[in-house]
């Protein structure tokens, strides 16, 4: 079985691209299986020794870490533990101390889009003329407008395009955010807590979007999130931080869709939790 998961895998696999190992390659070949838009699509990510300090606080001491092209991956951690420094990291937000990240080829501004806790819509533009923000060099071009308006219909918000942001809800606010990042067609979106500030509800609602546009767009999808039940619902792999360094890597060989709440879903997250809170530790901040 693993010898035909690795040809796919291989059939798939850029010329270029960087060697991994025989398990990241069985891990390509499980996305590849998705669908071979999933490897054409997404980039792969490969990281060496990342370093990151602020002042004396050393907040990464050597990330590494392969990350398949069109993989889903969430990254949990005790508050503090760097996992947004990390994820800024790979969307280059800040600067590295020591150490590399690569995506295996030459890539556009445009390939690695954020989309963050808050959504940060411009409160004195309408709803299509913020997702056309999201376009940046190309929002001039004659074409921006329906982009915006694909964007828009892709999360469900075709109907609110001419609507100031003041109106909406904080789910239809996330959605136009997510609108936003998803116009420029993105090969890696990475996710900051976007659904943090949200409603039991609407949260779920949400995640079931994200998953729906990541597989009908199949970018590698990165996301920071304090809520391990949400992880082990949307990821194929799930990370662990802790001290600056990832402690655990577990694979979430769920098939999809996947039933929150079911016994599997259940089992995956109380052991991460375990690995997360440290035995008899129940008060933990995560």
């Amino acid at each position: 079985m693993q010898e035909a998961l690795i040809q796919d895998a291989l059939r798939f696999r850029l010329p270029d691209a960087e060697p991994v190992d025989p398990s990241d390659i069985i891990e390509q070949a499980q996305v590849a299986r998705r669908g071979s838009d999933v490897i054409s699509r997404g980039l792969p990510l490969t990281i060496r020794g990342l370093r990151k300090s602020f002042g004396d606080h050393q907040v990464l001491r050597g990330i590494d870490l392969h990350i398949p092209a069109g993989q889903f991956v969430a990254i949990v951690g005790r508050s503090g533990c760097g996992k947004s420094t990390l994820l800024r990291l790979i969307a280059g937000l800040e600067t590295i101390d020591a150490g590399t990240v690569s995506f295996g080829e030459e890539i556009r501004p445009e390939d690695v889009r954020v989309m963050f806790q808050e959504p940060r819509l411009l409160p004195w533009a309408k709803v299509l003329s913020n997702v056309e923000v999201g376009l940046g060099r190309d929002r001039a071009s004659p074409d921006a407008q329906g982009r915006a308006e694909k964007a828009l219909a892709e999360v469900g918000l075709e109907e609110k395009r001419g609507q100031w942001p003041a109106v909406l809800s904080g789910g239809q606010k996330q959605r136009v955010a997510l609108a936003r990042a998803l116009v420029s067609d993105p090969r890696v979106l990475a996710f900051d807590e976007p659904l943090g500030a949200l409603d039991a509800l609407t949260r779920i609602s949400m995640q079931r979007l994200l998953e729906r546009v990541w597989r009908d767009q199949s970018f590698t999808a990165i996301l920071v999130t304090h809520d391990v039940a949400e992880a082990v619902a949307l990821a194929d792999r799930v990370l662990v931080i802790e001290d600056g360094r990832i402690a655990h890597d577990v694979r979430i060989d769920i098939p999809r869709p996947r039933r929150r709440g079911s016994a599997d879903l259940a089992a995956l997250e109380g052991s991460i939790l375990r690995d997360l809170l440290g035995a008899g530790d129940e008060s933990t901040d995560i």
